[in-house]
């Protein structure tokens, strides 16, 4: 679905909607405004759940037969074109220079041929909420000192401070003309409190150029029973809370869709259906650490500053791969040394000491090209070891830190890439399913974006030590 001019729009509720203006990026501090060389103050980042874009050699489905290694690359620490600008695989949200988000003011009544002419004025940030052809209402926001305003979505214009691109199913970007985009052009908007605990409110829907927001006579709205307004955007925004937090002890949460005015509720049918679902009363839009957030198309992972104090390091992670490799694993068969590659390696074709895993039993060896089971299918191959037949692929350290529930051994791989990380960061994500499409949802690896498949959705990596 290609979403013209602003796909949604909706009315955010009086205690708690605001926006900025076109301030730029990420973001400062005010005194409350930032004093020369301070620190600025961060609210939290988003991180994107990987995307993975296969390039180089061909595929070993694309060529029908199963041979040498696979240039491979993702969002597994960046994206699979670099970090560049506001397009980025994570942002930081920092407190701004000055506060630009706005709050409800005055909603006015007005014909709808006359919407046009009302909302001349670029200064004035407002939703606009299309009933009949000849019937609008109009909510008119004021600015708000107290709070900073984020927006989310595909569109590269000023007033986006993080563009995300479309993922697609199994790993892959949608890119080039053909590809149409389900992600709006502004898909949301976070609010943060400028004073502590800086506390962050996501809302559906961003304000276009022209600092509005347009619900159109066909998308799902309503009058709520203080006699506001709110609405849905065309695809919606889902938010899942994980229970117990991010953490060791995490189990995924339910997934509920968040209005224009940062109300909670239950899914719809179909992710673009007119019918709203029921109003979830005792749950809120706060963002908490570890919160998802799906923009139909891609998924981003919300962590708090404190959150991500519990994350394991990059030089965590550069430990354990090196005392990995210190305990040199040999290939069982081949009797050949493996180790993981450095990161500053790149993502090309495995080299020659990369460690290969046996999906279906989690037995690691060196590459080689024997054990084909082309009855089985073209990547089908069977363990020397215990005979299983399954995938066969190269084991990749995870790289982004942040998706991380704790700094434990890599002891997993997801199934079928190959993405290695502790057994409870494995679990957690094998357990959590994305949203994809109208109304299906699958558990991802969130470094690259593949499906998992398999009982488990990963898999104990069972290494062999040296034999002296």
């Amino acid at each position: 679905m290609v979403l013209e001019g602003n796909p949604e729009v909706g009315t955010p509720r009086t205690s708690d909607l605001q926006h900025p203006g076109n301030k730029g990026s990420c973001i400062l501090s005010s005194s409350e405004d930032a004093q020369p060389g301070e620190e600025p103050i961060k609210y939290g980042e988003l991180i994107v759940l990987g995307c993975c874009e296969e390039g180089g050699e061909e595929t070993e489905a694309q060529r029908g037969e199963v041979t040498g290694p696979r240039a491979h690359s993702c969002y597994n620490g960046c994206l699979a074109n670099g970090d560049k600008g506001r397009r980025r695989s994570r942002l930081a949200l920092s407190r701004r220079p000055h506060a630009n988000g706005v709050k409800p003011d005055v909603m006015h009544h007005i014909s709808t041929p006359l919407v046009s002419k009302a909302l001349s004025n670029r200064g004035q940030h407002s939703i606009s909420y299309t009933l009949s052809r000849s019937h609008s209402v109009i909510v008119e926001y004021t600015h708000d000192s107290d709070t900073d305003m984020f927006q989310i979505g595909r569109s590269t214009e000023n007033m986006i401070d993080f563009v995300v691109t479309d993922t697609s199913p199994g790993g892959g970007a949608a890119e080039g003309p053909s590809a149409q985009s389900t992600i709006s052009r502004y898909a949301c908007r976070i609010l943060c409190d400028r004073r502590p605990p800086y506390t962050a409110r996501i809302y559906a829907a961003g304000f276009d150029a022209s600092s509005n927001i347009f619900l159109g006579e066909r998308a799902a709205k309503w009058r709520t029973p203080d006699g506001l307004m709110d609405g849905l955007t065309t695809n919606g925004v889902l938010v899942m809370h994980p229970a117990g937090g991010f953490s060791e002890d995490s189990a995924p949460g339910v997934w509920r869709e968040i209005s224009v005015c940062g109300n909670v509720y239950t899914l719809r049918d179909s992710r673009s259906a007119q019918q709203r679902g029921k109003l979830v009363e005792n749950e809120s839009n706060v963002l908490q650490d570890g919160s998802l957030i799906d923009l139909c198309g891609a998924t981003l992972l919300w962590r708090t500053p404190a959150g991500l104090l519990r994350a394991p390091t990059l030089k965590q992670l550069e430990a354990q791969r090196q005392e990995a490799n210190a305990a040199r694993p040999q290939c069982p068969v081949g009797l050949s040394t493996l180790a993981f590659p450095s990161p500053a390696r790149g993502r090309t074709a495995p080299d020659k000491q990369q460690p290969w895993v046996y999906v279906r039993c989690g037995h690691v060896h060196g590459y080689h090209g024997w054990g084909c089971r082309r009855e089985r299918g073209p990547q089908e191959r069977e363990c020397p070891l215990c005979r299983l037949v399954g995938p066969y692929v190269p084991l990749w350290l995870g790289q982004e830190a942040g998706l991380c529930l704790d700094p434990g051994p890599p002891s997993h791989a997801f199934a079928p890439c190959g993405h290695v990380c502790s057994e409870k960061t494995a679990r957690y994500w094998a357990q959590t399913p994305l949203p994809h499409g109208t109304h299906a949802f699958h558990a991802a690896c969130p470094f690259c974006g593949a499906w998992l498949t398999g009982e488990h959705g990963c898999v104990r990596l069972i290494f062999q030590g040296p034999l002296d």
